[in-house]
């Protein structure tokens, strides 16, 4: 005789088995909508390997190519906006983006690790995507993988509040050749080839994106020269004025695999961008900019090696240049620099990596994995012109003649380079039935600074068919950059070789549920402590900040009707500066991202998404209000291309034309008693474009 448990048991697994085999037979057009704009993703960031983004031990968010088409994102930070407690702020060097993930705004965004297919692309000097990152298309990514909270046990430094990793197309992604165009304002033009195929037993993906832009060109009501005027007393600055954020963008890629090996090569290019708000936050209508990003990776992995056990190795290499040539400040600036103030800084990275993972699974309900690794990084070259000496004071009469070269006498910083040895180990168990324990540690030691060794722990449980409940521990640190070590002949900014790691504990609670079979739900608890930010003190960089910070994260995502999806999240995050017990500022404590995926007729189909972002509030010292929040709305309207060579998508981004800010780092010193920005970075008002693909 059945019992009642027991019957209820296999109630549940039969209804279990019947979904799983409905979903092996003809899709629904439920179905269809669900694997369009995204149903059960896998994430692979979280451990290494890939797992069901509901059981992976992290608080982690995919999104997918269908999903970013349905954005009409033409660029990563469009959708890194769209994941819960991730905002992009900006930067005041040429507004880079800054990813604050719950609330953690500090210098540069040294913070967030950046992969693409796995592999770092940090430039070392700043310790982040590089001063002229310009963001990234997208036509080759297959999706996104995003982590909030920290994965130093898995990846090491920078993967501090978050992870995020791009992972491009390959063959198993697309086949055929597709060749795109996309105008729009701004005099904004790309254009795009992307192909998959095979070449004898070699599975080939290539692709090669080039644009151009004359960028937002925003309106900038004051800058640092304004400041120095009313100081002073001249007249020399370009403000109120627009800003200069134009230039050319290249971007290609190859991907070469072959039974167990795969080599990839890549280039990014940011040529002839302006300066945006200046070098010196100091308007600069002359000054261009170049980036320049050359990688590759060579990878063999076999997945069962011998009986047990698998492996994987990889060797790395990047190569990237950094060349500005700028007017920092006005011709008149201080009443005695003739041209201005000229700095034109050069740099030249290198970075080598190799490393090797196994994993053992031949111990019952365990899953090892075993990884070490070897890092070079170095920037092996400086060179620098100006018209001014150390002190401020100019050269000559500080004019274009007077620029003269010092990258031997008096440059901003000398070669220096860093190596740094890792290993790791994790364990994957199932301790139980419906639990399963991740438990990971990894230790990293830096030939400049030491050692330091990170934990984390991850409990997960299937409470129910339908509900995963999980409870996360981490730590992870941010080791000091460059520029903050060995920086020199500045006087306002002056490096530290005896800094120390930025540090972080993360304690985490998350729950899934799918209520019923068209929702998803999901929310998450989380509270971190930071110690050791590196910070200016007295124009010298220190380990002196603490920020401790809580909050929690809601999405959900609901097929409505056979033709209509609703997807959105929730965010809230409040965090606290320890040394003035007062909001660290800079971050919105409520964010809110709704999108609607509607099928309007056949072969078409309709996105509109909102974005809210609250007031943010400024740091403790920062008089000034607190900056305004604001509401973006966008519309893309665009064929479903399956089945159909042609697609055409038009999209407007900021339809009802917001005056959207990021704010503006406070710089009052006592030499400079202004904040050289008093206005805030303004972004783009509305935009569109329209582009058109033809898959042959």
């Amino acid at each position: 005789m059945t019992t009642p448990n027991r019957s209820k048991r296999l109630l549940v697994a039969a209804c279990t088995l019947g979904l799983a085999s409905g979903a092996q037979s003809q899709p629904s057009e439920e179905e269809e909508l669900a694997q369009a704009y995204g149903g059960q993703s896998v994430v692979s960031i979280a451990t290494g390997s890939s797992l069901p983004l509901s059981r992976a031990p992290a608080v982690a968010t995919v999104i997918t190519a269908a999903e970013i088409a349905a954005m009409g994102a033409t660029d990563i930070d469009e959708v890194l906006e769209t994941v819960p407690g991730l905002h992009i702020a900006r930067s005041t060097q040429g507004q880079s983006p800054i990813y604050v993930i719950r609330g953690i705004n500090l210098g540069f965004n040294p913070q967030v690790l950046l992969l693409v297919n796995g592999v770092p692309i940090t430039a070392v000097f700043a310790g982040n995507r590089g001063q002229l990152w310009k963001g990234m298309p997208l036509e080759n990514v297959a999706r996104i993988e995003v982590i909030r909270g920290p994965g130093s046990a898995l990846y090491g430094a920078e993967a501090f509040a978050g992870v995020i990793n791009v992972i491009t197309k390959t063959t198993a992604d697309f086949t055929g050749t597709q060749v795109g165009a996309r105008v729009g304002n701004q005099r904004s033009r790309d254009g795009w080839m992307l192909h998959g195929g095979k070449w004898g037993p070699v599975d080939v993906s290539g692709y090669l994106r080039v644009g151009r832009t004359d960028g937002s060109r925003a309106w900038v009501e004051a800058d640092a020269a304004t400041g120095w005027d009313g100081l002073v007393g001249t007249h020399t600055s370009h403000a109120p004025g627009r800003m200069s954020s134009g230039g050319r963008l290249v971007d290609g890629s190859l991907d070469l695999a072959v039974d167990k090996l795969r080599l990839r090569l890549a280039l990014r290019e940011r040529r002839d961008f302006g300066a945006f708000t200046g070098i010196a936050s100091a308007l600069d209508p002359t000054g261009r900019t170049l980036g320049q990003n050359i990688s590759g990776d060579f990878t063999y992995e076999d997945r069962k090696i011998a009986d047990d056990w698998g492996l994987s190795l990889q060797a790395s290499y990047m190569h990237y240049k950094e060349v500005t040539d700028a007017v920092l400040f006005p011709a008149g600036y201080l009443g005695v620099y003739t041209d201005g103030l000229i700095g034109n800084p050069y740099k030249w990275e290198q970075h080598y990596r190799l490393n090797g993972t196994a994993t053992y699974s031949g111990w019952a309900d365990h899953r090892l994995r075993l990884g070490l690794g070897l890092e070079k990084e170095e920037v092996y070259k400086v060179r620098e012109t100006k018209n001014f000496n150390p002190d401020f004071t100019p050269i000559g009469t500080g004019s274009w003649a007077d620029v003269t070269d010092v990258s031997d006498t008096a440059p901003f910083m000398r070669p220096h380079d860093r190596t740094k040895r890792y290993l790791f180990v994790q364990d994957e168990w199932n301790l139980a039935k419906d639990w399963a324990l991740t438990a990971g540690l990894r230790h990293d030691r830096y030939s400049d600074f030491g050692s330091t060794t990170n934990p984390r722990l991850a409990l997960v449980w299937d409470a129910a068919y339908n509900v995963t409940a999980k409870l996360l521990y981490g730590t992870a640190f941010r080791a000091p950059s460059m520029s903050e070590l060995y920086a020199i002949n500045n006087p306002v900014v002056r490096g530290n070789p005896d800094l120390k790691p930025e540090k972080m504990k993360t304690l985490e609670a998350a729950v899934s549920w799918q209520p019923v079979n068209r929702l998803q739900l999901g929310a998450n608890v989380f509270h971190y402590q930071t110690r050791d930010i590196i910070r200016l003190v007295n124009f010298v960089y220190e380990n002196t900040g603490r920020q401790n910070g809580s909050g929690m994260e809601f999405e959900a995502s609901w097929e409505a009707s056979k033709t209509l999806k609703l997807s959105g999240n929730y965010s809230y995050q409040h965090s606290v500066d320890q040394a003035t017990d007062e909001d660290a500022g800079n971050a919105p404590h409520h964010h809110v991202y709704v999108r609607a995926d509607w099928r309007l007729v056949s072969g078409w189909s309709l996105h509109p998404q909102l974005n809210w972002i609250s007031d943010r509030p400024r740091v403790a010292a920062d008089t000034r209000d607190a900056l305004k929040g604001y509401t973006t709305v966008d519309l893309t309207l665009r064929t479903e291309s399956e089945g159909r060579p042609w697609s055409v998508s038009l999209s407007v981004r900021n339809l009802f034309d917001a005056d959207v800010r990021e704010p503006s780092p406070y710089d009052r010193t006592p030499g400079q008693p202004f904040i050289s920005l008093p206005y805030d970075f303004p972004q783009a008002g509305r935009t569109f474009y329209v582009q058109a693909s033809y898959t042959f």
